[in-house]
């Protein structure tokens, strides 16, 4: 009884702790839509900062758009269509 006592005491503090700690790194939403070879895309990223944000929605929507690493690249190098960031 006291082991089950111990274990939901620590499990539940494990599971808070995460929670709050997941909850502080995004702390910024970026969506970016991309137009590339004719398709679009739209992708959203909670990341830490802006740029973290930008950079993850951007290559998340260019994953969708592109074949290969040439594609890829080429993809990431577009500007985006629309982009809208918040805090």
């Amino acid at each position: 009884m006291v082991r089950l006592l111990l274990f939901l005491v620590f499990g539940g503090a494990f599971v808070a702790v995460l929670f709050l700690t997941t909850r502080s790194e995004g702390a910024v939403e970026c969506s970016v839509c991309i137009d590339y070879e004719g398709r679009s895309a739209c992708r959203t990223v909670l990341a830490a900062t802006r740029d973290d944000a930008l950079a993850g929605a951007i290559r998340n929507a260019c994953a969708v758009l592109s074949n290969g690493v040439t594609g890829t690249l080429a993809c990431d190098r577009q500007p985006p269509r629309s982009m809208e960031c918040s805090e």
